[in-house]
């Protein structure tokens, strides 16, 4: 995507936020800011309208809360990865917002740098995930096993530690020189061991049991 303008959407219900995200995003390359919405409803009908790659989902607003609006995108097939942006990593509405649908979860206070890499990932459907929310995510997820370092495969856990960084299933084929398809089997097989359904729980559980630092 790096030849793509990455269209974007931001929903916050503080003017002061979203005046400084457009400026951030305005000053850099290769983002362009379509529209703003100040609640969940209006930002989900932003979204539908526009249709922009990326939006950026505050949760807690009093015209309709984030997870809404989110579940709201996703029952009715948007196109968009929603990257959610939030005060704090303790928020009750983490877990739910996931479910709900969201591709990543990230602190307000990340650098700049780290809000365009994720943005970034985000448009490209990989799983944007702070280790401060992986953490808090899999608290609420956590079941008794076998230590995963014991129980993962050294190929495993090379796997695990690409897919942490948000590499894409064809660069982790080409950087290990295996194919696409083995690259998947790898992913069931880890998905199985750490009792989970997608590459942000993974994550989320790799750093958790301590097999990613």
């Amino acid at each position: 995507m790096t030849d793509h303008t990455i269209t974007l959407l931001i929903v916050d219900d503080h003017p002061v936020v979203r005046d400084g995200l457009r400026g951030m995003f305005a000053t850099a390359p290769g983002f362009d800011v379509l529209g703003e919405a100040a609640g969940g409803v209006e930002g989900v009908e932003l979204a539908l309208r526009l249709d922009p790659d990326v939006v950026l989902m505050d949760l807690r607003m009093p015209a309709g809360s984030g997870v809404e609006a989110i579940a709201e995108l996703t029952r009715r097939g948007a196109r968009a990865k929603v990257l959610v942006l939030t005060t704090y990593d303790t928020d009750s509405d983490t877990i739910p917002a996931i479910e709900a649908g969201a591709t990543g979860y990230l602190l307000k206070d990340a650098p700049r740098e780290e809000l365009f890499a994720a943005v970034r990932a985000a448009a490209e459907g990989r799983a944007v995930l702070s280790p401060a929310v992986a953490s808090r995510l899999v608290s609420a997820v956590r079941r008794p096993a076998a230590p995963v370092a014991d129980t993962l495969s050294a190929r495993e856990r090379e796997v695990l530690e690409l897919v942490a960084k948000g590499t894409p299933n064809r660069e982790i084929a080409r950087e290990l020189f295996i194919s696409e398809a083995t690259v998947k089997t790898h992913l069931t097989h880890l998905y199985a061991k750490l009792g989970v359904k997608d590459r942000a729980a993974a994550v989320a559980v790799g750093y958790d049991r301590g097999v990613l630092g």
